[in-house]
């Protein structure tokens, strides 16, 4: 009796040494974790895509007023394929993206700043509200007609359209971020001496960087779009006016094709803004 007693704790403790206490994760696994999760993302949405795509060409296929109404994926490419040869896709790729790209700069950088800015000043932040409200509530395209009389046909009003999409979601997101930096941290810095501007400059900027960069990738869109609208009114080149010309002429596979275009455009774009945040913020890409 006292033989099995004494070899209930042996055995216990030999099963504590055998399993052992879980061992913290390395990196590596952690980077392997990451890589599985991505590629498992990836598959399934290729399958969905892919399952899109076979359903589409399977109902147009089987109804000739669905194919001219819809179009098909076969059409689809096959204008890609023209477009991309003549040279067209990457010329009308070419201008849309620059005023995109122009657009999202200047706007960002006067948005970001002004939002920041606003902080300074909860009088003045209540002051400027109402309007920031009413130039938000104003459509972009009611605004087309203005700019081409103010800036002319050319590259600047795609520009000067990209970055008034841009301009109202950048100050909004970027004040929304200085706004909320937790008051202790700023009272801390405060007891420790530290002036506004360094306040502003050591935890009020850092601490914005999450809804700034959140503000940008949504702002790729806005750009885009702002630039796409610009080249509806008066363009002769670029994915909208690509869109526009085959629209006008009910060529509904070259209208997706210039779709499939501007899309890539907007993804690739979306990809370089992540990647920066992931170079300003590593902390974050860990945290993931």
């Amino acid at each position: 009796m006292t033989a099995d007693v004494d070899a209930a704790p042996a055995s216990s403790a030999a099963a504590q040494t055998t399993i052992g206490p879980a061992r913290p994760m390395t990196s590596q696994g952690r980077r392997w974790l990451r890589l599985r999760s991505t590629l498992a993302v990836l598959v399934t949405q290729l399958v969905v895509l892919a399952g899109f795509l076979a359903f589409w060409e399977f109902m147009t296929g089987q109804n000739k007023a669905a194919a001219f109404m819809f179009g098909s994926p076969s059409a689809i490419f096959k204008f890609l394929s023209q477009m991309a040869y003549d040279g067209s896709l990457w010329r009308d790729t070419y201008v849309t993206g620059l005023e995109t790209l122009l657009g999202f700069f200047v706007g960002n950088c006067i948005g970001t700043l002004i939002g920041l800015s606003l902080w300074y000043s909860r009088f003045v932040s209540r002051v400027v509200e109402p309007f920031v409200i009413a130039l938000g509530s104003i459509p972009i395209i009611a605004l087309a007609p203005i700019i081409i009389i103010w800036f002319g046909t050319g590259l600047i009003s795609k520009v000067a359209m990209s970055t008034l999409s841009v301009v109202i979601v950048a100050l909004v997101t970027s004040y929304k971020g200085a706004t909320g930096v937790d008051p202790d941290q700023i009272n801390l810095l405060r007891t420790l001496g530290a002036s506004k501007f360094q306040i502003f400059r050591k935890l009020v900027v850092p601490a914005s960087l999450a809804d700034i960069f959140a503000g940008l990738k949504l702002t790729v869109g806005f750009a885009l779009i702002g630039a796409i609208v610009g080249e509806f009114m008066s363009s002769s080149e670029g994915l909208g006016h690509a869109i526009f010309k085959a629209g006008s002429l009910y060529i509904i596979p070259k209208v997706f094709a210039a779709l499939v275009a501007t899309i890539a455009l907007a993804l690739l774009l979306t990809f370089a803004v992540g990647k920066i945040e992931q170079l300003l913020m590593p902390w974050r890409r860990q945290q993931r």
